[in-house]
């Protein structure tokens, strides 16, 4: 075994346990955990989708303690400016005007997780600002340069309500390498522990009991490029990614056919090629952490969807029924492209 081996090895056992650990604050997520956990040793930034009250805060909040480093964290609101995730000002006690860093800033580069709550309710400007972030790891500001290494964004939209809220443009949503959708649990006794466990009413003192720092998150981004490097993927597995690609901008082509729409006149675009590299970076990790030296097709679908979906843009005609189409469309083209 040479000394990368051994590295990845260790670090799987590492990330297993952290997703064994938030686990016992996050109960009935287990898919969702682990795309999560691909998403944080994949270095990607993931957006989350859900009801209210399904557990998404708490789920972050128990990831971010086990990794360790600052945990950023903001409420989109239709007032929300870009410098306000930038700087705040105040009066002091001494009833004068203070500049203070905001909470982009205020932790320099120990800055970790950075969670964007309700992020379609904040305007296209505030997630302008935020795409710089996410795509080059930096922010100019105060005549400085803030530099964030070990950054991972977090954000999740409000599927719920509509009102005073704003649509999350093509370009952001390119930036995630994750949709993740958090339910509610589906079993009755996960659903019982949840409404009469006194443990699980206190999310304070359940992430508490969480061991701060288990990962060194400054030596993430190391491991995550020893995965890239050491999970190998056969010629044959590229064909079938390139033809699963081919397939999101001309599912006709394929023999992709629907009931909800026609397929010939149905995409605006397909998948872009970050899109693509990044559902290559995700299957990678997921083999790393099913303990395989390769990728296999099963690894690219286990994470098709979610690195995939919100990245497609249909014809505006069949915008509005994205919800009904999307999952028929993935399933499609699941199903018509051939594995090896």
């Amino acid at each position: 075994m040479d000394s990368n081996d051994g590295l990845l090895a260790d670090w799987r056992g590492r990330a297993l346990e952290l997703e064994a650990l938030a686990g016992r604050a996050v109960i009935g997520q287990a898919r969702a955990l682990r795309l999560i956990t691909t998403a944080v040793f994949a270095r990607g930034h993931v957006l989350l989708q859900g009801d209210v009250g399904v557990g998404k805060t708490t789920l972050l909040r128990s990831v971010a303690r086990l990794i360790g480093g600052a945990f950023g964290r903001t409420e989109g609101t239709v007032d929300l400016m870009p410098a306000d995730l930038v700087y705040h000002t105040h009066i002091n006690t001494d009833g004068r005007p203070q500049v203070d860093p905001g909470p982009l800033t205020e932790h320099g580069d120990d800055l970790a997780i950075f969670f964007f709550n309700e992020i379609n309710r904040a305007r296209p400007q505030v997630h302008a600002l935020l795409l710089r972030v996410m795509a080059e790891r930096s922010l100019t500001a105060f005549n400085r340069e803030f530099r964030f290494p070990h950054l991972l964004v977090f954000a999740d939209r409000n599927r719920v309500e509509r009102e005073e809220t704003f649509d999350i443009s093509a370009a952001a949503r390119d930036r995630f390498m994750m949709e993740i959708a958090i339910d509610a649990p589906a079993s009755d006794a996960d659903r019982r522990a949840l409404m009469f466990d006194p443990r699980y009413h206190d999310t304070d003192a359940l992430v508490g009991e969480l061991p701060f720092g288990m990962l060194p998150y400054r030596e993430l981004g190391t491991v995550a490029a020893a995965v890239q490097h050491g999970i190998q993927a056969s010629d044959a597995l590229r064909d079938y990614a390139l033809h699963l690609w081919r397939a999101t901008g001309a599912p006709a082509d394929y023999g992709v056919a629907l009931e909800q729409a026609d397929t010939r006149d149905l995409m605006l675009a397909g998948a872009s090629p970050r899109g693509m590299s990044l559902m290559l970076r995700a299957a990678r990790t997921a083999a790393w952490l099913d303990g395989r030296s390769y990728a296999t097709p099963e690894d690219l679908r286990a994470v098709f969807y979610e690195t995939i979906a919100h990245r497609l843009c249909l014809q505006p005609v069949y915008e509005l029924r994205r919800t009904e189409i999307i999952d028929a469309l993935m399933d499609g083209i699941v199903s018509r492209v051939a594995a090896p």
